[in-house]
């Protein structure tokens, strides 16, 4: 007899083994999915990781209800390398499943409520809820849960439901239903007798009582002549005529319907037209990069901003299309990168795929299903994309790849998809290529290691000079009280100077919101959030105080909740504020915001980007957003409003960030024609940091900063694993940390840092302790530490007292 291994899309520590029937022997295949039950009576659509022979000791199989698949909807490739993720990021195989399926191919049982004929129709002895139900059942025959709360007007309905089963009124049906549909369109064709043009013109001969039927014919011969094909809905668009005039011409048998499965996420034409010329640096970088490629599988490609990196990438995807391989290219966030998008759609269209977030469920099974089959050989995408079914992958593009987007937060699986991508692409012998103007240090190191290649690209595209910086004394001004808002007189008089010259403006603020935090000027009092230990933000335009961690909003606070005074003020600014005060500064230049707030529809970010190329924008203040992905050819001034709240921030890695985030916004400044200005606000001048900033120089700052990681223990030479444990219990959360604590010293001793509350102590109502765990790069270390550390949580959540306590890995957390 034989037996599956089954991932279900559940974080169950092991994967359940199911009997395999007989009927289903010969077609079972691994990677397919199939229907069981898990429990009494829950079914779920899980894959097939393994088939063998081997009964489980432990308990008795139940068998494979359905094999929902002829074909498997992914590869062993994928099922080793999610087989892995969850290995290193301590997660379950079920977490990763969850993560990588689209939803649509996830099929969780529904259930239903059926009518039970025996009991019959006499419903008097029920209370009121129970009747209702009944009532409705005895009509419908069947009911699904959400309509038992519309009938009841309340969510809460399980109780009611419970108590019908229990008196037999009805039954309880578990229903696996499929949810994917294929988009389906009307075309419309000529009747065979109508295909010659003798008897075409008879037709219309035929046709000079019923001038509407003649226009609509002409119009479909007009479509079918440009397009090939003609769609219901362009033919009655394009002609003005009705449902009923076409029906006409299909009684006639003039014209006939056909109904066809139609993509939703239609391929373009396909284009390789690479019309630009490489200068002789990129060429020079690009050989490198290929002879690299001969010994090593991953390379690091160092190139300044504006050095034109992307057009290295387009002349390397080139190359491995012809070879008939798949290409994977990564971003950061894909909607901030709609240039980059357009620019390979420009060159590739045909063989491009793009999958993120906002498409939707329906569109993912689609492109999933492209990019198994080979249909799609480039895909670009944000880090979810890593987890696409690749038929034959032979290259990974990592751009921007020290940005921390790439490391997934919440949920599990908690992977940083830069580290992933390099295993992944091992598993298919394929080539990996990083690259950034301010890589990551650890990237950089195992460059410097040899374990990467490394190729620099030190000169700016076109021969344009790297953008001159300025460092400002903010403050100096303010004691000399210069200041105009938040804008030194320096950047005044630059942003003057820019818009005089017709030149745009970027204004840098990792802050957004008004402002972020109220104060009372009178005790000192400042509105913090119920459900987080965090104050709140001020957001001008809705008038609401924001909590940036749980979302949520509070009315603004007039009145001080300590002292009763109404001396409450804004403090410290955010994106909204330089929007407002830039408004009153320069009331004739053309402004606009770029952050979360300003951008959530799906399509506002790529017109803003539109905007700015058109130059209908003459100064944009913005988040990080402004960093990542953007080439315009009319800024010539960057101003960082406040590199001090960039220097502050109690992480080992702020110093490394910091120059990244400086460097990168400092990068938009100058990219074509004239040289760049930029200018940074800052109170404390002297900040190494800033120097390095100024002189370009990431080496300086790699130096520096590795001895100081090196010498207290940090990565590129360890590895840390953060355990986070949460609780609406502070004293619970407190004593479950300390227990844990108590158990892994005796093993690990001053390897391990904590417990302690976070810098955020609390968010969503939950108590956080937090320990890092600093391991030497020794694989049979971490792994045994990693085993340990599954052993203790078990053993913690064990005890009665700490059941509810959630306990959560992060692996090289960020």
């Amino acid at each position: 007899m034989k037996f599956a291994e089954v991932i279900l899309p559940l974080a169950l520590p092991k994967n359940y083994t199911y009997a395999v029937p007989a009927h289903m022997e010969g077609a079972l295949q691994v990677g397919c999915r199939v229907a069981v039950q898990l429990g009494r009576q829950k079914k779920y659509a899980g894959i097939v990781k393994a088939i063998h022979e081997q009964a489980p000791l432990e308990y008795k199989t139940k068998p494979l209800l359905d094999m929902l698949d002829k074909d498997p909807v992914v590869y062993p490739t994928q099922l080793a390398f999610w087989s892995w993720i969850a290995a290193y990021y301590m997660c379950s195989e079920g977490e990763v499943l969850n993560a990588a399926l689209p939803a649509h191919l996830k099929l969780a049982s529904e259930t239903l409520l059926l009518i039970n004929d025996a009991y019959g129709d006499d419903f008097t002895l029920l209370d009121d809820d129970e009747y209702l139900v009944a009532e409705a059942l005895h009509v419908r025959k069947e009911l699904r849960v959400e309509e038992v709360q519309m009938i009841l007007d309340k969510a809460e309905v399980y109780s009611v439901i419970k108590k019908l089963i229990e008196k037999k009124v009805c039954l309880v049906y578990e229903e696996l239903k499929e949810v994917y549909k294929e988009k389906k369109e009307n075309y419309v064709r000529l009747q065979e007798a109508y295909q010659e043009e003798e008897q075409l013109a008879a037709l219309f001969n035929d046709m000079g009582r019923a001038p509407k039927q003649m226009e609509l014919l002409l119009a479909y011969l007009h479509l079918l002549k440009t397009q090939g094909e003609v769609l219901q809905n362009e033919l009655l668009k394009k002609s003005g005529a009705t449902t009923a005039q076409l029906k006409g011409l299909v009684d006639k048998n003039v014209l006939w319907i056909e109904k066809k499965v139609v993509d939703r996420v239609p391929m373009g034409k396909t284009i390789a037209s690479l019309d630009f010329e490489m200068s002789p640096a990129q060429a020079a970088a690009l050989e490198e990069v290929r002879t690299h490629f001969l010994e090593k599988q991953v390379t690091l490609l160092h190139g300044v901003t504006s050095s034109g990196k992307t057009q290295l990438y387009v002349k390397l995807i080139e190359e491995y299309l012809q070879t008939g391989k798949q290409v994977l290219y990564l971003l950061p966030e894909i909607a901030l990168t709609a240039q980059i998008i357009r620019r390979l759609q420009k060159h590739f269209s045909g063989k491009i795929g793009i999958y993120h977030s906002r498409f939707n469920n329906n569109e993912r099974v689609e492109i999933w299903n492209k990019v198994k089959s080979g249909e799609i050989q480039i895909v670009l995408g944000a880090r979810s994309s890593l987890l696409l079914p690749f038929k034959d992958l032979a290259l990974v593009i990592l751009d921007e790849e020290h940005d921390a987007s790439y490391k997934q937060q919440d949920p599990a699986p908690r992977y940083h998809a830069r580290d992933a991508a390099i295993y992944y692409a091992a598993l298919f012998k394929a080539k990996v290529l990083l690259g950034s103007a301010t890589p990551a240090l650890e990237s950089y190191y195992n460059a410097q290691q040899g374990k990467y290649g490394l190729v620099n690209l030190t000169e700016r595209f076109g021969g344009i000079e790297m953008p001159a910086i300025e460092i400002i004394d903010v403050k100096k001004e303010m004691a000399e009280k210069t200041m105009d808002g938040n804008f030194t007189t320096a950047l005044k008089t630059a942003i003057t100077e820019s818009i005089a010259a017709q030149k745009q403006v970027i204004l840098f603020q990792n802050r957004r919101g008004y402002a972020p935090f109220l104060l009372c000027t009178t005790c000192g009092w400042i509105p913090h959030c119920k459900q987080c230990d965090v104050s709140l933000t001020y957001h001008r335009h809705l008038d609401k105080l924001h909590c940036h961690y749980c979302g949520t909003r509070y009315p603004y606070v007039y009145t001080c909740a300590a002292c009763g005074s109404q001396t409450l003020i804004p403090k410290s600014f955010g994106t909204e504020k330089i929007e407002e005060d830039l408004q009153r500064v320069f009331p004739e230049a053309r402004i606009a915001r770029m952050d979360v707030d300003a951008v959530r529809n799906k399509d506002s970010h790529n017109k803003m980007i539109q905007l700015l190329e058109e130059r209908s924008i003459d100064i944009l203040v913005g988040t990080q957003m402004v960093v990542k992905g953007l080439d315009f050819d009319n800024v010539n001034l960057v101003g960082i409003l406040s590199a001090d709240s960039l220097l502050s921030y109690p992480d080992f890695r702020v110093n490394e960030r910091a120059f990244q985030m400086m460097e990168q916004v400092s990068g938009r400044a100058g990219r074509k024609h004239d040289k760049g200005k930029v200018l940074i606000q800052a109170s404390n001048t002297r900040h190494p940091v800033l120097q390095y900033v100024t002189a370009h120089d990431y080496v300086a700052m790699y130096q520096a900063e590795i001895a100081e990681r090196q010498e207290f223990g940090y990565p590129p030479f360890f590895r840390l694993v953060k355990i986070t444990l949460r609780h609406k219990n502070q004293l619970v959360a407190e004593q479950a940390a300390q227990i844990l604590s108590s158990w892994l010293q005796p093993h690990i001793g001053q390897q391990l840092v904590g417990p302690a509350a976070p810098l955020v102590g609390k968010v969503r109502n939950n108590y956080l302790q937090e320990m890092l765990i600093k391991l030497p790069r020794d694989s049979k270390t971490i792994a045994h530490t990693k085993q340990l550390l599954k052993e203790y949580f078990i053993k913690l959540l064990a005890e009665k007292k700490f059941r509810s306590v959630s306990i959560v890995p992060d692996v090289d957390c960020i």
